[in-house]
């Protein structure tokens, strides 16, 4: 079946547009009231592991704004989940791993699972959601980076500079590496799971990358996302996305990635000087900045797409959307590019 409104999928290819595709990372997310209702009655993991939520979820956006794709609702974290390692959800505080990996006898009890045992219930979330979206608009499906998921599997929460995940690397390297590959190799097979119940095109998400050094970001971390993108390249577009990685974009360029997610600290202009005009770029709209007027945002929205210019681009934020933006800004940035004239 062909998509009806495939914009995205055309800019991914780099064909020329009318104008740019538009989505935002965590559409699908808690500025909503409809999501929010969702929230009261089922805590955060029964909503991902439940395929008739995760698919309702993934809609609710798409329902109210009209973006150009969807992303499926799920979490990064069902990945660690799977390979054996309790993550719990804490209201107020966020993701809670109560038996960090911090040695080689931890890692010894981390597995490489089987996709459809431990993860089916996100390919039955995807069948449901292409159901729903009845080929109007393509869907996204996404895994975190196998850095960003060692942050959280050796800090064992959230933190703002993963000290003991950085230890875990520079101090027993062997252990680091190991747990990286693991993660590496599920991953793979994840999202290879996800192409084959019917996604579009899928997003690596490397949320915690601009903690490392642009030596230690290839070692650490892009080392790992190039294997994810060889493994998926030629089935489907990639779109690999390092929150403050300004700094790698140019090899990141020449990956077989379809697309670059930039974030806001990085200008279009430089952007394209660092990835040689070559490749398709999406982002880059501070998502604090949707808290501006809605007047403003369509003005800096469609500088925005003037400066990385309308082809090989895909609007977006240059983050997620956060849960204060009222529900008219986030209608101002999705309008404000599909009313624009190139």
């Amino acid at each position: 079946m062909s998509i009806k409104n495939d914009l995205f999928l055309r800019a991914l290819k780099g064909e020329t547009v009318e104008r740019p595709p538009v989505w935002m990372m965590r559409q699908a997310g808690r500025y909503l009231p409809e999501f929010m209702a969702l929230k009261e009655k089922y805590d955060f993991f029964t909503r991902c592991e439940t395929p008739e939520l995760a698919s309702e979820i993934t809609v609710q956006p798409i329902r109210r704004y009209g973006m150009d794709a969807a992303i499926l609702f799920s979490d990064i974290l069902v990945i660690p989940q799977a390979m054996n390692i309790d993550v719990e959800m804490k209201p107020n505080f966020g993701p809670y791993l109560p038996n960090p990996i911090r040695s080689q006898k931890d890692l010894d009890r981390v597995i490489v699972p089987d996709i459809q045992d431990s993860l089916g219930y996100v390919m039955e979330a995807i069948k449901m959601t292409k159901e729903k979206l009845n080929d109007d608009i393509p869907l996204i499906g996404f895994a975190g980076s196998p850095w960003t998921i060692l942050c959280y599997c050796a800090q064992g929460q959230g933190s703002k500079n993963f000290d003991k995940a950085k230890e875990l690397c520079f101090t027993q390297p062997l252990v680091a590496h190991a747990l990286l590959q693991k993660i590496t190799d599920t991953t793979i097979a994840y999202l290879k799971a996800k192409v084959a119940a019917g996604v579009n095109a899928v997003q690596v998400f490397d949320s915690w990358g601009g903690m490392l050094s642009p030596t230690d970001y290839q070692e650490f971390s892009w080392y790992y996302i190039q294997q994810i993108i060889d493994a998926l390249k030629d089935e489907i577009p990639v779109i690999a996305f390092g929150k403050g990685c300004w700094f790698a974009l140019k090899g990141m360029a020449n990956s077989g990635a379809a697309a670059l997610g930039v974030d806001w600290t990085c200008s279009p202009q430089n952007a394209r000087y660092l990835t040689g005009g070559k490749i398709t770029l999406q982002g880059n709209f501070d998502p604090s900045r949707l808290l501006s007027p809605p007047t403003e945002i369509k003005k800096m929205v469609t500088q925005m797409i003037n400066e990385f210019g309308k082809d090989r681009y895909i609007a977006n934020l240059g983050h997620g959307i956060l849960p204060n933006i009222p529900l008219e800004n986030a209608k101002a940035f999705v309008d404000a590019v599909k009313e624009y004239k190139g």
